[in-house]
C-alpha cells in the first residue's frame, strides 16, 4: 500500500479514539506469556476510577490483539503476564502506528516479562531507548500524588520499583512498570491478601495512568 494511503488509513483509524474516549482493552499477545493474568485487576481499577476520577469506562474491559485494527478504538491498552512475549512483524508495525497516532500502552510486569518486553519494544522502536521516568513526571501526579514515583506493591526480587517509558515529541506513549506489580494490587483483596493501604496505592497509581493516557 502506498505511504500516502497508509497515512490516510491510520488517520481515519485514529479518529475512532474520539468515539471511544474512555475505554480500555487488554492486549492478547503470543509467545506463551499468560496475557490473561490478574483477571479481577482491571475491573476493580475501572470501578475505582469511575468512582474517584469521574471516568465512565465500561465495567468489563475488551480484549484486543496487537495486529488488529480494533486496537485503534482504545486510547489505552493494558498488557501483563509472566514470561515470553512475541510480536510478529505485522503486529510490531500495527502497535507502532497505534502509539504514534495517539494510543497508549501500559505494560505491567507481573514477573518475568522484562527481557522479552525489552527485546520486542526495541524491534518496535529501534531508534529509541527506554528512559526511566523521574519522580516528578506528570504521570505520578495526574490524579493522586506520588512524590517518590512508582510505588512498590508486590515483592519479587527485593528490587526498587521502576517506571520506564518510550517518549515521542515529549509525550509518554508507552509505560513499562517493573518490580512494582500494580496488577496484583488491583486484584480483589482475597487474591493476594494485600493490606488495604497497599491496594489503595496500587489503585491510585493505576488511576494516574488512566487519567494521563486519556488526557495526553
Amino acid at each position: 500500500m502506498p505511504k500516502l494511503k497508509i497515512s490516510i488509513f491510520i488517520f481515519l483509524l485514529s479518529i475512532s479514539f474520539l468515539s471511544n474516549a474512555q475505554e480500555i482493552a487488554v492486549l492478547k499477545y503470543s509467545g506463551g506469556g499468560d496475557w490473561y493474568s490478574n483477571p479481577t485487576a482491571l475491573p476493580n481499577l475501572i470501578e475505582f476510577c469511575n468512582a474517584n476520577i469521574n471516568t465512565q469506562i465500561s465495567a468489563k474491559p475488551e480484549t484486543v490483539e496487537p495486529g488488529s485494527t480494533d486496537i485503534f478504538q482504545f486510547p489505552l491498552v493494558h498488557m501483563t503476564g509472566h514470561g515470553n512475549v512475541i510480536f510478529s512483524d505485522h503486529e510490531i508495525e500495527n502497535l507502532r502506528n497505534y502509539l504514534l497516532s495517539g494510543g497508549f500502552l501500559h505494560i505491567d510486569d507481573n514477573y518475568g516479562m522484562n527481557e522479552y518486553v525489552r527485546k520486542e519494544i526495541k524491534k518496535m522502536f529501534p531508534e529509541k531507548d527506554f528512559v526511566e521516568l523521574p519522580a516528578n513526571h506528570p504521570i505520578f501526579s495526574s490524579a493522586f500524588n506520588f512524590p517518590n514515583g512508582l510505588p512498590k506493591i508486590h515483592e519479587h526480587d527485593a528490587l526498587a520499583p521502576q517506571a520506564f517509558g518510550i517518549i515521542e515529541n515529549d509525550r509518554l506513549i508507552l509505560l513499562f512498570t517493573f518490580e512494582s506489580d500494580l496488577g496484583d494490587g488491583w486484584e480483589s483483596p482475597e487474591v493476594h491478601n494485600d493490606p488495604e493501604e497497599v491496594r489503595q496505592k496500587a489503585l491510585k497509581m493505576g488511576a494516574n495512568i488512566i487519567k494521563y493516557a486519556f488526557e495526553n
